[in-house]
């Protein structure tokens, strides 16, 4: 199924443009960017305040909570002081299962979003069998509860968003497509095809997840689909839940980036629990690289490798400890130094004691440190690697175990390491491919200018596919920008989209720039954890924050952070209300939903086992029920 124009040649989608407002989305549109309120909708002063602090850093959508009526109405009010304060930008009210709210916004602001899973669904994970009959009867239903707000909005010059979210299926569409990327688009072209029955098209479509892999799926099928159908929307963007912190903007990065790789998107939002306004810089760095087509370097008819709507690790052969089954690796680099000593290795997750002489490791400990020339003169810790140029290696290294040679060219008299030899290649070398069709003992590191790294490597992985070549890649890439943050999200976007279609198995960053060896280390990490090919630490899925959250969520998601991040591969949720968290929990091994003020849910996956938890023993609580399922260790 076609999802994009040319995977091997980006060039943005042609969407219809929808106006909200006096904001155009899609058509010859840049990429808009926009946040969400996180006040209570009837707190009007601190509504319009916290808007102003948005609009001043760039948000060109301003999107509020609509829980009932009452807060519908209440827009009204907040869009009257932000105009007399010299306002004008559009607002969105979100709604989640009030249509008569829906119907209210639609009469005020200039867009409405509604939820496929929860407008005339439900969500109370019950399987329900179907006929065809009684499943058009659903759908007849659905139609006549969503079709006033079709004619309300078009009667008014409002814009919608249809936006699914993987967490908020109804249970009629995980009865009949399960709970996956195509339940997830059918959801949405329900009311799609409600829409276009009305003759109405100023909609935006979104497919969020707090999985990365699914919301790229998801939107890929989507884009398939419209394709297929011959009319083409506009795109929002995002990873649902996506957390704060540099976890939040590297899985938001990685999802968001992976769909721009292709040229799709026209509107993003990237969801912090952290100030609306702290998402602004980020969507507009993460969207900077994205505002041209890319470099048109390949031929146009080309197939992709592997199947882009199913995630399958490239089949690679085991070499040493990479590839094959084994998670995919990461490297440092400490050749820049003028001396390396232990204290050097403390960034890449090692610490060295000189009072008992012995290393300890941290979870994030890189696997492999390339030294280029230089010399380490003491021993290393027993499960790290060391890469030293081919020749430093023959003179200083040839006997030592763990120590591995770098080639920059395939070696005339072969390559010497009895069982790991690392190759640097132009992955733009595709014609001297048989050269290495047959070695079994070496691990290639490959490189691309970043402008198109996606597209080089796709190709790369064609022609080793076509040469039946299946040696571990170590994915390597480099950034330029002195800015930290954007050093994580180009990275996360570039490399990202590349795991997300199954190959590497390793990730080694550069920069141009001096960047902390800690950063480095953790981003790497980080990409990894965000594309679920290797996990390391504890994943919060948590919620961006609203008008409808029960509690302060940056603070409590600090304190659950703080007892239990050492509880590695553990996923816990974190929700201020009950709108998608059972359903965005149900990928999460435990889950803390605020249900009312000052009462907590707590969530075995996607069952309530503790209600009405007062809020200042709920974190307590949360720990005793880990350690109740057998999944707490102590911290060290």
């Amino acid at each position: 199924m076609k999802y994009c124009y040319d995977p091997f040649n980006r060039s943005r989608l042609k969407t219809e443009e929808v106006m909200v407002g006096k904001v155009g989305i899609g058509g010859e549109n840049p990429i808009r960017i926009q946040s969400m309120t996180t006040k209570d909708t009837m707190d009007t002063e601190g509504s319009i305040e916290e808007s102003i602090r948005m609009i001043d850093v760039g948000c060109e959508l301003v999107r509020l909570t609509a829980p009932s009526k009452k807060e519908a109405h209440n827009l009204a009010e907040i869009k009257k002081g932000l105009i007399e304060r010299g306002y004008d930008t559009p607002l969105v009210a979100d709604i989640h299962f009030t249509p008569n709210a829906a119907e209210i916004a639609a009469g005020i602001v200039e867009k409405v979003r509604v939820n496929p899973g929860n407008y005339a669904d439900k969500k109370k994970f019950e399987e329900i069998e179907y006929t065809d009959e009684s499943y058009k009867a659903e759908l007849d239903r659905i139609e006549e509860k969503f079709t006033p707000l079709v004619k309300l909005c078009k009667e008014n010059g409002t814009a919608m968003r249809i936006g699914t979210n993987h967490g908020s299926l109804s249970d009629r569409i995980l009865s009949r497509f399960g709970d996956t990327p195509e339940g997830m688009v059918e959801s949405a072209m329900e009311f799609i095809h409600i829409c276009q029955k009305n003759d109405f098209h100023d909609f935006v479509i979104s497919m969020k997840a707090s999985n990365t892999l699914v919301m790229v799926q998801a939107y890929r099928f989507l884009v398939a689909r419209m394709l297929d159908e011959g009319k083409i929307y506009p795109l929002h963007l995002g990873v649902t839940e996506a957390g704060d912190g540099e976890d939040g903007r590297i899985k938001s990065a990685v999802g968001i980036g992976a769909l721009l790789e292709d040229g799709l998107g026209d509107t993003i939002r990237v969801s912090l629990t952290e100030a609306p306004e702290a998402e602004i810089p980020v969507a507009e760095k993460l969207a900077y690289n994205y505002k041209e087509d890319g470099k048109q370097e390949f031929p146009t008819d080309l197939q992709l490798p592997y199947n882009p709507l199913a995630y399958q690790r490239r089949a690679s052969m085991e070499v040493h400890n990479i590839g094959g089954s084994n998670h995919p690796i990461v490297f440092a680099n400490l050749s820049g130094k003028d001396e390396i000593s232990p204290a050097n290795f403390f960034g890449f997750g090692y610490n060295y004691s000189k009072v008992t002489d012995k290393w300890s490791t941290q979870d994030l400990a890189a696997d492999f440190v390339f030294i280029g020339d230089k010399t380490v003169d003491f021993e290393i810790p027993g499960m790290l690697g060391v890469v030293a140029s081919a020749e430093t290696w023959k003179d200083k290294y040839s006997n030592k175990k763990h120590f591995y040679p770098l080639y920059e060219t395939i070696p005339a008299g072969g390559f010497q390491h009895e069982s790991l030899n690392f190759l640097q290649w132009d992955p733009k070398n595709t014609k001297d491919l048989d050269q290495i069709q047959f070695l079994t003992d070496v691990v290639l590191i490959v490189e691309a200018p970043s402008e198109n790294f996606t597209q080089v490597m796709r190709n790369f992985y064609r022609s080793l596919v076509l040469h039946n070549i299946d040696l571990p890649i170590i994915l390597k890439h480099t950034t330029s920008t002195t800015d930290m943050e954007a050093f994580q999200l180009w990275h996360s976007a570039k490399l990202g989209s590349v795991l997300i279609d199954g190959f590497g198995d390793g990730v080694w960053i550069e920069s141009t720039e001096k960047v902390a060896p800690q950063l480095v280390n953790t981003t790497s990490f980080g990409i990894l954890q965000a594309t679920r090919t290797r996990i390391s630490k504890t994943e919060y899925i948590s919620c961006p924050s609203c008008g409808r959250t029960l509690f302060d969520l940056q603070e409590t998601t600090a304190k659950i952070r703080k007892s239990t991040s050492h509880l590695k591969g553990v996923k816990i949720g974190i929700m201020g209300c009950i709108v998608n968290g059972p359903g965005e929990m149900a990928d999460a091994d435990y889950g803390y939903v605020g249900t009312r003020p000052g009462k907590i849910h707590l969530y075995k996956e996607k069952t309530v086992v503790k209600k009405n938890v007062p809020e200042e023993e709920a974190v307590e609580a949360l720990i005793d029920l880990i350690k109740e399922n057998g999944d707490w260790i102590a911290p060290k």
